[in-house]
């Protein structure tokens, strides 16, 4: 038994689907750093995160998981939508928002997970695999706007 359909559904598959695709040779690499290949990804990204939405209403998931998935399913398609033009850092988003949800969740105490934000960037920039600002605009948008998603809808389903 899944102990954790929302992680399945938002990390294992759509990981694995890249790790696929790589080996297929249809992507050049798990990072997907070619930016025309981004917007298919995330699409069938945000298909899994919906499937796995699907799946956590019908077990009767708490408030605050669903109240997730809707809001990493804005952020995955503003993030498709920005792709189209710039390469925004997905990671950086996705570190920054996770950072700032669980502090919001659990307490100040948490608030030392937010040192991984600018960790996630300096690699990100390091690699090559994105500039500064695309670093600061994934930090600025996962932890403003998917991060405050989240806090709407959780007051709002629950």
């Amino acid at each position: 038994m899944v102990r954790c359909p929302g992680a399945l559904f938002v990390c294992v598959l759509p990981l694995a689907l890249i790790l696929v695709l790589v080996r297929l040779g249809r992507l050049s690499d798990h990072h997907v750093s070619d930016r025309k290949d981004r917007v298919p990804i995330l699409m069938l990204a945000l298909v899994s995160v919906i499937a796995g939405l699907v799946v956590l209403n019908l077990i009767h998931a708490p408030a605050s998981v669903s109240a997730m998935i809707l809001a990493l399913i804005g952020g995955i398609t503003v993030l498709a939508a920005v792709s189209l033009a710039w390469k925004i850092s997905g990671h950086a988003s996705a570190i920054s928002a996770a950072g700032v949800i669980v502090a919001l969740m659990f307490g100040p105490a948490w608030l030392p997970l937010m040192l991984l934000v600018p960790a996630v960037g300096w690699s990100r920039v390091v690699l090559g695999d994105h500039t500064r600002g695309q670093v600061v605009a994934g930090s600025l948008f996962g932890g403003v706007v998917i991060a405050g998603l989240w806090w709407v809808l959780r007051g709002w389903l629950s």
